[in-house]
């Protein structure tokens, strides 16, 4: 039986060519991941560093995120082409229509049942 690692080059991540309507766990970090998608506008895109910084998690969270959320066909993403001097290129990540769609339809069925139980909101009371 020939394993994954066998028949790809372990440099290349797997991808997925569907997308799929399983949510991701929704644990805080992967919330934050999402806020920072859903809240960024087309001419700005987020990329690794800046959704680390806005979300205040490290890169070692961030990322797998990312790549969990493109692997189910939720977020695109691509290198920056404009000249960068002094700095690797961005790696910009925006949600899909149908990543946007499902990334809406899973935060707000986890507030409904939030709400539900009488759990406080995100980020509890000010």
């Amino acid at each position: 039986m020939t394993s994954y690692a066998d028949s790809h080059d372990a440099r290349e991540p797997r991808r997925r060519a569907d997308v799929t309507t399983d949510a991701p766990r929704l644990t805080t970090p992967t919330i934050g991941v999402l806020g920072v998608l859903l809240d960024a506008q087309a001419d700005d895109p987020p990329w690794g560093f800046r959704i680390c910084r806005d979300t205040d998690l490290g890169s070692g969270t961030v990322y797998p995120i990312l790549e969990r959320l493109t692997e189910r066909g939720w977020v695109r993403s691509w290198y920056e082409t404009e000249p960068h001097p002094g700095r690797p290129a961005r790696r910009f990540y925006e949600l899909t229509g149908t990543g946007r769609q499902l990334a809406t339809n899973a935060l707000e069925a986890r507030q409904q049942k939030r709400t539900r139980f009488g759990l406080r909101p995100e980020g509890g009371v000010a």
